[in-house]
């Protein structure tokens, strides 16, 4: 078969045109590359090349009313590892199990932080490495690609368990905080360290800081060949802003001092009441915040856990319990409001240990009674047969209309999370529901209410700001531990004419005298009102014997007073007048008295 030339001619030049699109298409594709996707391949080159670490910031310092570091930074390392992969991290992880502790549990956690994060941030692996531990990871980081070893602030509590119960504590933060809208939506990423409890997570916001970050060129297993330097500069991060706080350091550490010699659970709030600053809120015993950051040890957690005088509960801040007698005052209050009685009214049935109503026989706190007091002596000497009757006097209607008004069921508005609610029935709709309608008259119920018992259980904070309102002119300040320009308007919870008050405060002053229920806790050169109180609780000691919650609620001097103090003991075998002797003692400190420490387990 034979070829004509002109079909060589034209095959030719098919080929040449085919040929021609051909490399019209490779320089199409290399224009494109080259020149207009630039600067989107030379990114990705970078971010194959170079890899970005975080420079963690340091926290806002919290400082306490005098300048004194209550939470500062100190030098702390952090260890990360850049993976690849997921593959490549877990075996490198795998060579750290033989070197550091690190569990399977830990790798599987790593995996998950860097399929969602990617290979663009390193996985922190240990974010509180000791220097022992940094030491060790030096010898072998030949053997492990894609470590990293960075010095870090860390966070430190120079006071440790003595101010647990308001500092709070940090820890890294987890995948379920990453995804809630408070995180989420401020930018935080996984190894980052933030407030978890009290002051350091109410103030996280102002706290934080902003990361830095630095940039280091990285082979293809990941290992770290050179810092970039001037290609891409450092951007350093910027500390936390402080915080400022009322709180008296000395103060709260004494009350640390107090509670550790009785070796007792319980509570201190101690309040200015004008302002309703918080001097001191101690919870004790406490936990120390320093064995949290970084991740608190599983030996230390379970110590904390299984401790039956609960150092993880915080009792001046979530606790609720029986008011018992600080609560009179209460029931005074809205007996001398509701006009049935005043200071010198003196009850139809005088006491001679106890009382009869119904079928039950109420008993007075002292079997041998208080005779025939008016309301002054009644406070004095905290006689239940006197307060059974006022509360009778006033009705179960106006009884439960004063305990929400003088602030028995709201939150104190303290700027601390989860804080506790007190509980007290809003209305008799609350005992229709229980016992049927009107069927609670009967019940003796405004009986135990009148005395702090019942349906009533309040936190400390929520004492602590009744007892504010009569310091002053009957306004309650709501507590607050950051200083701030503007406090909070005060509200006027008692409406009684001046006088009134006055003789309250003199009652109140008697409890501390002689006859009174905190006689024993007077202090020499200074004026101290007060209220005991001693509340039954459902437990009861090794013997039988039942166990209380101690009261002490009052303020000093009455003349003008400066400070009001709250102090519970949380299941104890003795009364009142052993928090009495605490709250004595921390007044004395604050105001510059001398004073004996008064202690008395047997009180």
């Amino acid at each position: 078969m034979s070829f004509h030339p002109n079909d060589l001619v034209r095959r030719s030049r098919a080929a040449v045109g085919l040929v021609s699109l051909v490399l019209l298409y490779l320089l199409g594709g290399f224009f494109r590359t080259q020149i207009i996707q630039h600067d989107q391949y030379a990114m990705q080159s970078e971010e194959n090349r170079l890899r970005q670490l975080p420079l963690p910031a340091p926290r806002g310092i919290i400082y306490d009313i005098k300048g004194r570091p209550i939470a500062e930074n100190v030098v702390g390392y952090s260890v990360s590892v850049l993976g690849v992969s997921a593959d490549s991290l877990r075996a490198t992880m795998r060579r750290l199990s033989a070197v550091v502790p690190i569990t399977d549990g830990d790798i599987e956690t790593a995996i998950r932080r860097f399929r969602r994060d990617g290979p663009t941030r390193p996985t922190v692996i240990l974010s509180d490495a000791s220097f022992d531990v940094i030491s060790v990871l030096e010898e072998h980081r030949t053997d492990l690609p894609g470590l990293i070893i960075q010095s870090s602030p860390k966070r430190h509590y120079p006071d440790s368990t003595a101010v647990s119960a308001f500092v709070g504590y940090t820890g890294e933060i987890n995948e379920s905080e990453l995804l809630q809208p408070r995180y989420a939506n401020a930018g935080y990423k996984q190894g980052q360290q933030i407030g978890k409890q009290g002051l350091e997570k109410q103030y996280e916001q102002s706290l934080r800081g902003s990361e830095g970050s630095r940039f280091v060129e990285v082979d293809a297993r990941g290992r770290v060949v050179r810092e970039v330097g001037t290609a891409r500069p450092d951007l350093m991060p910027k500390a936390g802003d402080p915080l400022y706080t009322t709180i008296d350091v000395d103060l709260q550490k004494f009350a640390d001092s107090l509670f550790k010699i009785d070796s007792v659970p319980g509570g201190v709030v101690a309040l200015e009441p004008k302002s309703g600053a918080v001097l001191a809120l101690y919870s004790g015993p406490g936990f120390d915040p320093n064995r949290f950051v970084g991740g608190i040890p599983a030996g230390y957690w379970k110590e904390l856990r299984e401790n039956p005088l609960r150092p993880l509960y915080n009792k001046a801040l979530q606790g609720q319990y029986p008011p018992g007698s600080v609560w009179k005052l209460i029931t005074s209050v809205t007996g001398l409001e509701a006009g049935v009685v005043d200071m010198n009214t003196r009850m139809p049935i005088p006491c001679t240990g106890g009382m009869q109503y119904g079928a039950r026989y109420f008993r007075c706190w002292d079997k041998n009674g208080h005779g025939h007091p008016d309301l002054f002596g009644a406070i004095k000497t905290s006689c239940d047969v006197y307060f059974y009757q006022l509360g009778l006097k006033i009705g179960l209607a106006r009884m439960l209309a004063g305990g929400v008004r003088l602030g028995g069921s709201q939150k104190t508005g303290i700027d601390l999370p989860e804080e506790g609610r007190p509980r007290w029935p809003q209305d008799i709709e609350y005992y229709n529901r229980r016992f049927g309608p009107r069927n609670w008259a009967n019940s003796g119920e405004i009986l135990n209410l009148s005395i702090g018992q019942g349906a009533n259980t309040q936190t400390i904070l929520s004492i602590a700001k009744f007892y504010t309102a009569l310091a002053t002119d009957g306004a309650a300040s709501s507590p607050h531990i950051a200083r701030l320009k503007n406090p909070p308007a005060r509200e006027k919870i008692i409406h009684l004419p001046p006088e009134q008050v006055a003789q309250l405060r003199q009652a109140m002053a008697a409890v501390l005298e002689g006859g009174g229920t905190a006689a024993g806790s007077r202090v020499e050169g200074l004026t101290i009102a007060g209220k005991t109180g001693t509340a039954q609780s459902e437990r009861s000691d090794a013997n039988g014997k039942e166990l209380n919650h101690a009261w002490f609620a009052g303020f000093a001097p009455v003349e003008d007073p400066k400070i009001v103090i709250v102090v519970m003991m949380e299941y104890v075998p003795f009364h009142g007048s052993q928090a009495a002797r605490y709250a004595s003692a921390l007044m004395a400190r604050y105001l510059g008295v001398r004073a004996p420490i008064m202690i008395n387990t047997g009180g």
